[in-house]
């Protein structure tokens, strides 16, 4: 069986962004719920409360996934588009000089300075 290493462009579809960006909302949305106390025992004017909480969740919900949307895609404008049909072999955030070194076998940069004794 042959690895294929995804490409960017199969890492970034437009479903996986709005995936991520429902995730968000949902998570966003049921620490609201759960910080305004809707799990907790009703008392008998509470009802009023339970909606408002409802509404501020749905709006925290529909902010964060705006939100996260626009940042994503924000962030994907910063990608080179020649680069997004190269297959991702490593992290991206990681210097080429580390690439360099750990071709070269066990080179340690953080060895100890000689001792001037």
């Amino acid at each position: 069986m042959s690895e294929k290493n995804p490409t960017r462009r199969d890492l970034m579809r437009p479903v996986h962004l709005l995936g991520f960006a429902l995730l968000a909302a949902v998570f966003a949305g049921v620490v609201t719920l759960v910080s305004m106390g809707v799990l907790q025992e009703q008392r008998a004017g509470a009802v009023d409360m339970h909606l408002r909480a409802w509404a501020i969740a749905g709006v925290v919900a529909g902010i964060t996934f705006i939100a996260t949307l626009v940042i994503m895609a924000l962030s994907l404008l910063a990608v080179d588009p020649a680069k997004m049909a190269k297959p991702v072999t490593r992290g991206l955030l990681l210097d080429p000089e580390d690439e360099q070194a750990d071709g070269e076998g066990d080179t340690d940069r953080r060895q100890a300075p000689p001792s001037g004794h």
